[in-house]
């Protein structure tokens, strides 16, 4: 006779979880474009038929009624896909917990106590860093249908949780966010702690290269010198950006100065496009004989900070 084997709890159909979790990257939206038609041309048709060109108004993005040439709207539009993340960025997101339990089902179900958690894993660290999310406030829950509880969030049915996560990122590579959900479900007849926690993978690149030299420039005296630094500023990102402040924090026993757009006072500030080049010059000055750094036999200046938008 044979033995009939035992199911495994492993093997059994997991129940559907009855809170979905949604995570939107919050990014800046852009002008959407449109393409007008060109004016029609003069026609030797008779004026009782249809014209043969269609009104100019009907490729604009909204609906106007002057004849507007310009390519850009004033409508916005979102990005489609996630896009990319670079360094120096905040990387922001909202998280939203959604009670799926639908109302009238034929099992009715309560959910209460329900937690969001996050987390992220960068490049340089094995150990996750905790993120604080915010706001923390009932206003977290859309619609009128939870109520805050300590520790928790009971939800009603159709009702979400929404939380928002910022984080900087300030290191090329792999970025992993990880979500936990935790929550209460509670039928007629039992009651259970449920949880499940997703992973969300992204690559963070570097926006801005950055390439340096330095050169001697003539000393009025033989015990202070003088460089000129030189730096090379390529944007190898996917987007136009705006230069906004380019400074040097030198380090004890120097003096910076710099010889960039800043000093005409409200200059124009440089625009760089996908691989456009901007040069900047800083003059270093030494100041006093104090012990300087240094580092592989090299003596450190100072740090170079810099600043753009997109």
């Amino acid at each position: 006779m044979a033995l009939q084997r035992g199911v495994n709890a492993g093997d059994a159909v997991k129940e559907p979880h009855s809170v979905s979790l949604k995570v939107l990257r919050l990014s800046r939206p852009s002008l959407s474009l449109q393409h007008p038609l060109p004016l029609p041309t003069p026609s030797t048709s008779p004026s009782d038929s249809p014209t043969l060109f269609p009104a100019p108004s009907a490729s604009l993005a909204y609906p106007s009624s002057t004849n507007d040439a310009f390519i850009l709207s004033p409508l916005l539009t979102l990005p489609p896909a996630f896009g990319s993340a670079y360094v120096g960025e905040t990387f922001s997101c909202t998280l939203c917990a959604n009670n799926e339990v639908l109302p009238g089902a034929s099992t009715p179900k309560t959910i209460t106590n329900v937690r969001i958690e996050a987390e992220m894993k960068i490049p340089s660290s094995k150990a996750a860093i905790p993120l604080v999310l915010g706001p923390e406030a009932v206003s977290d829950i859309e619609g009128e249908g939870g109520k805050e509880v300590e520790g928790g969030v009971d939800l009603q049915p159709a009702r979400s949780l929404q939380k928002v996560v910022n984080f900087d990122l300030k290191e090329e590579g792999s970025h992993v966010l990880a979500v936990t959900v935790t929550y209460t479900e509670t039928t007629p007849t039992s009651g259970k702690v449920r949880t499940f926690r997703k992973l969300y993978q992204f690559i963070c690149k570097g926006c801005m290269v950055v390439r340096t030299k330095t050169g001697v420039l003539p000393s009025p005296s033989d015990i202070l010198r003088r460089w000129a630094l030189e730096a090379q500023l390529e944007n190898c990102g996917e987007e136009t950006i705006v230069l906004d402040t380019v400074h040097l924090d030198t380090r004890l026993g120097f003096t910076g100065q710099g010889l960039n757009w800043e000093i005409e006072g409200e200059g124009e500030k440089p625009v760089l496009m996908p691989g456009d080049v901007q040069q900047v010059c800083f003059l270093l000055e030494e100041r006093g004989e104090g012990e300087k750094e240094v580092v592989d036999g090299r003596v450190v200046f100072g740090s170079l900070s810099l600043g753009w938008r997109g």
